[in-house]
């Protein structure tokens, strides 16, 4: 004889954006320059030729951006970033496209091959997802390089 249908406890779960400016007071993106100097007054500089920090800008179509987001946070040669975090955070937000970022403490602007397979990695799975990987950034507290300008993808 068959139990009658039972009940499942289960999570909930809530996917929220909120945004708190409207679209016409969000920034655009147009070129390398505009993505430094906007994590430039995002970053907490004190700490940037200390430990390594990963972020991303997420962008809507337009290039407007809809927010920056803190991914992860390393010792002073490396940090670990995870695909899965930084593209379930890009689909929550609805963003279209985002700009990896992260500093160099040695402050020299030069991309490690762990940089460019986190590039190709994010480059892959953005086409899957259909969201567009429009640079890598590294920065540091006076300059900063663009993969995408550097030829790097």
């Amino acid at each position: 004889m068959e139990k009658p249908f039972e009940i499942f406890k289960v999570s909930e779960i809530k996917i929220q954006y909120l945004p708190d400016f409207k679209l016409s007071e969000r920034p655009i993106i147009t070129k390398s320059s505009d993505a430094y100097k906007l994590l430039l007054s995002q970053w907490d500089t004190g700490i940037m030729q200390f430990l390594e920090e990963f972020k991303i800008i997420l962008l809507n179509n337009a290039n407007h951006v809809l927010g920056i987001v803190n991914i992860a946070m390393g010792g002073k040669g490396a940090v670990m970033v995870d695909m899965r975090v930084i593209f379930s955070i890009a689909l929550t937000a609805s963003a279209s496209k985002i700009i990896l970022a992260h500093n160099h403490p040695s402050g020299k602007l030069i991309p490690s091959s762990a940089d460019r397979l986190v590039t190709n990695k994010a480059l892959e799975a953005g086409k899957v997802l259909d969201i567009e990987v429009c640079d890598h950034i590294i920065l540091t507290s006076h300059s900063y390089l663009s993969m995408k300008d550097n030829g790097d993808f």
